[in-house]
């Protein structure tokens, strides 16, 4: 069988189950095979044998032909986007998150790490709710993955360590701010969110993922580091803070709302008695931290927020201004799910540490440390 084949195969089971409304489990019973059986085939990490193939078309009520039979192109089938995907055609990954399909668009920053990514899926019918149901044809074997939302450029270390378990785990990653996150983890469309949300003093990513979060989770420590001031390098000398910067006129690229960069420079402002408007370039958006220190390395603002990390990539100057951590917050739901018990191993690996480490400005000292347990909010009904 070949690898668009395959492909076609599980694709076509995955569609002709969920357009009967039925879970995994169910189609298993009602064919008298194994769930982990259907999971395989529709996953792509096998082909259906004969009797398998038999008990599940006569289960579905199709010939073998119809349900495992080649087809120039797999059927489209139903996704959730993290965010809108654009029209008919634009490249998407898809992933299976819980029990559902969510597709993750590959455009902007999120297309490329220096070339562009390959897709898993075309987005066939993009949907009218941006968080609602859309369409989409896959390209090449969907493989379990993991999905990650954040904003720490740290994160795609995972996808080495993860590829090297025995079943392979693949991973993508969502860049965005700590709150859309924990929004996209309570929504069900990422298995882990990643936050660096300071609630009051120091207090970090429980309380606010527990509010945002109401179906509750785990809590556990990814990294440390400093944020503060990046600058370019030759104002090192004549910028001592914030308000340096504003008395200079010095153009600022922002972070999006909702990032904690973008509020740690409000509680700076607010604190130095300066209103917003007073700095240039204050309604920019930039998403992630390494976006903020390329368009200050590139001579498109003058200074922004961002990890000592990113501005030390860049060879930029840095002013910090307050330690963070970042947490990764594991919903309920996923905990015990494949790809997430595949993360928690990975966490503590002596490679995954090593590198972390190896990267100027990060701390990875309690990497892999549970914080706490997000006990799921009383339901309001």
């Amino acid at each position: 069988m070949t690898d668009a084949q395959e492909t076609t195969t599980g694709a076509r089971l995955r569609a002709v189950r969920q357009a009967r409304e039925l879970s995994q489990y169910a189609v298993a019973r009602m064919a008298g095979v194994s769930r982990q059986a259907v999971s395989n085939v529709e996953s792509g990490l096998s082909e259906p044998s004969l009797r398998v193939a038999f008990a599940l078309s006569r289960a579905l009520g199709m010939t073998v032909e119809d349900l495992f039979g080649p087809a120039n192109l797999p059927p489209s089938i139903p996704v959730r986007p993290v965010a809108p995907p654009g029209g008919d055609g634009a490249r998407v990954t898809l992933a299976s998150v819980g029990d559902q399909l969510v597709a993750l668009p590959l455009r902007g920053g999120a297309a490329s790490r220096s070339g562009f990514l390959p897709a898993s899926g075309l987005i066939t019918q993009p949907g009218h709710d941006p968080a609602g149901t859309g369409e989409a044809r896959p390209v090449g074997t969907l493989r379990p993955t993991l999905v990650a939302a954040g904003c720490d450029p740290a994160l795609p270390l995972l996808e080495a360590p993860l590829a090297l378990l025995d079943p392979p785990i693949a991973f993508t990653w969502w860049q965005c701010s700590s709150r859309q996150a924990l929004a996209l983890a309570a929504a069900g469309l990422v298995h882990v969110a990643g936050s660096h949300l300071r609630w009051q003093g120091d207090d970090y990513t429980a309380s606010p993922a527990a509010e945002l979060l109401p179906q509750g989770g785990q809590v556990i420590r990814f990294s440390s580091w400093q944020e503060g001031l990046v600058l370019r390098p030759e104002l090192a000398g004549e910028v001592s803070g914030i308000k340096a910067a504003a008395r200079l006129g010095l153009r600022l690229v922002n972070r999006e709302p909702g990032a904690e960069a973008r509020s740690l420079l409000d509680r700076e402002l607010t604190a130095a008695g300066i209103q917003p408007g007073q700095l240039p370039g204050y309604n920019t958006q930039a998403t992630g931290h390494l976006h903020v220190a390329a368009a200050i390395a590139a001579g498109l603002a003058d200074a922004g927020i961002a990890s000592e990390p990113a501005a030390l990539a860049y060879g930029l100057a840095f002013i910090p201004l307050a330690s963070e951590h970042f947490d990764l917050v594991i919903p309920a739901a996923h905990l015990n799910a494949r790809e997430v018990q595949g993360l928690l191993k990975v966490l503590s690996s002596t490679w995954l540490l090593d590198q972390i480490a190896n990267l100027p400005g990060y701390d990875p000292a309690r990497c892999g440390e549970q914080l706490g347990t997000l006990r799921p909010l009383p339901s309001s009904a």
